[in-house]
């Protein structure tokens, strides 16, 4: 396992939002559901010296049944590949759907450093295990038939999810997950969220770390599970959701969604400059 060292100083601001790091996850390019326009939003407005890409970024599942690659996916890609050209240095760690990167643990592409999983050290000393997730899902170790028949059901969700917030788009209304409200209104799936986040907790403690931040079940939380913090990035395709550490070492999700309406609803007179301000997703 690699461990991530106490970086730089603070740099210069450049105009953008500064933070120390970024943890991104469950992107899915290459499918309909990926919100890729509002990422590159979201890419534009944000820097970092470093950044975790934490799995399901490309999905390969759905493109292995169907080849579906828009112009805003590969310029998610450029503009990735164009950080670390300018300095970032950027770690991959595959999920289950871009699995096929499994086999390149070790190697750099593109200046992409690719990990099987990470300690990141914040820059007040906490010690964070990051991974994906995924290798914790008894379905997607031991029923994969399961987990790809499930993917299907939750492929014609977000395809409802899309429709309905096309519909919210007629009326005036802001965007809203139909296919995330749903999820959290299931028995089943709240329970599954919280045996999940019990066992990556664990997992952190085997590891002699201070907590975890991961990704695979896409649902943004920052939430302490007894000595230990556990912390989820979200993803893009329902939530438009990230982790960033800024400079004093303090952890923050911000909801790109939200963020977004906020400054077009604060937009400046001429000759003004905006506020920058995020949604903060609480724990609880």
């Amino acid at each position: 396992m690699n461990v991530v060292p106490k970086p730089m100083f603070a740099p210069e601001p450049e105009g953008n939002t500064r933070v120390r790091t970024l943890f991104l996850s469950d992107l899915h390019l290459g499918t309909k559901g990926c919100q890729a326009e509002k990422l590159l939003e979201f890419l534009r407005d944000h820097e970092a010296d470093v950044i975790y890409l934490v799995g399901d970024i490309v999905d390969g599942w759905m493109l292995r049944s169907g080849w579906y690659w828009p112009q805003a996916h590969n310029d998610v890609v450029q503009k990735i590949l164009r950080r670390a050209r300018k300095g970032a240095r950027i770690i991959y760690i595959p999920g289950n759907h871009d699995e096929f990167l499994r086999d390149f643990y070790g190697t750099h592409f593109g200046g992409i450093e690719v990990a099987e999983s990470i300690v990141h050290t914040t820059v007040d000393g906490r010690r964070f295990l990051v991974i994906h997730g995924d290798l914790f899902d008894l379905v997607i170790r031991h029923a994969r038939w399961l987990a790809l028949l499930g993917n299907k059901a939750y492929d014609l969700a977000i395809s409802l999810n899309t429709w309905f917030n096309a519909a919210r788009r007629l009326f005036g209304l802001p965007y809203w997950s139909l296919s995330q409200w749903v999820k959290l209104k299931v028995k089943n799936a709240v329970n599954f969220i919280g045996d999940y986040e019990r066992t990556l907790t664990a997992e952190a403690a085997r590891h002699h770390v201070d907590g975890v931040i991961c990704g695979h079940i896409h649902h943004a939380v920052i939430r302490q599970v007894g000595a230990l913090t556990y912390v989820n990035c979200g993803d893009w395709v329902e939530s438009c959701t990230a982790v960033v550490e800024h400079f004093d070492g303090r952890l923050e999700i911000i909801d790109w969604v939200n963020t977004a309406a906020d400054r077009k609803a604060d937009s400046p007179t001429p000759g003004s400059r905006p506020s920058c301000h995020s949604n903060v997703i609480e724990s609880s």
